[in-house]
C-alpha cells in the first residue's frame, strides 16, 4: 500500500494514519474503508481518527491473482481522496455515483488492473467461492 500511494496518490495529502489489514471472507464485499477513533475521549473530542481498509478475508489465498487485490486497495484509496472515511474534503455526496471511482482509478494509472480485475471476477469468482467458501 505504501508503494501505491507513494506512486499512484503523490497529490493526496494523507493528513491521518492509514492502516489495512484482512477482514472476514465474504461472498460480495472486496474491500472497505472507514474511520477507526481511537480509545482516548480526548482524542476522539479534537477528532483524530485513524483511515483503516479492511480486505476480504479470500484475499489470503494465494491462488487470488495479486492484481485484484491492488484493485481494491486502489479503489478504496480513491475513496480516502474523494474524502470518504478520511480528513479530506468529501468531493460528492456519493461514493461511487457516476462511476467515479473507475474513472479516478484510470486516471491514476490503474486502467488496466481494473480491466484485470473485472475480466477475471466474472469467469472465476462464482465457481472460486463455490469451492472456498462452505
Amino acid at each position: 500500500m505504501d508503494y501505491m500511494i507513494k506512486k499512484h496518490f503523490p497529490d493526496v495529502n494523507f493528513k491521518n494514519p492509514v492502516f489495512i489489514h484482512f477482514g472476514r471472507c465474504a461472498r460480495t464485499r472486496l474491500g472497505s474503508i472507514k474511520k477507526v477513533y481511537p480509545k482516548s475521549l480526548v482524542a476522539k473530542l479534537k477528532g483524530n481518527f485513524s483511515s483503516v481498509i479492511t480486505m476480504n478475508g479470500h484475499f489470503r489465498d494465494e491462488n487470488i491473482p495479486e492484481y485484484n487485490i491492488d484493485a481494491v486497495i486502489a479503489h478504496e484509496l480513491c475513496h480516502y481522496a474523494h474524502g470518504f472515511s478520511s480528513p479530506l474534503p468529501q468531493m460528492t455526496t456519493h461514493p461511487h455515483r457516476g462511476g467515479i471511482v473507475d474513472k479516478e482509478m484510470v486516471k491514476r494509472g490503474f486502467g488496466d488492473t481494473l480491466k484485470k480485475q473485472k475480466k477475471w471476477f466474472k469467469e472465476n469468482w462464482i465457481s472460486y467461492l463455490k469451492t472456498n467458501n462452505p
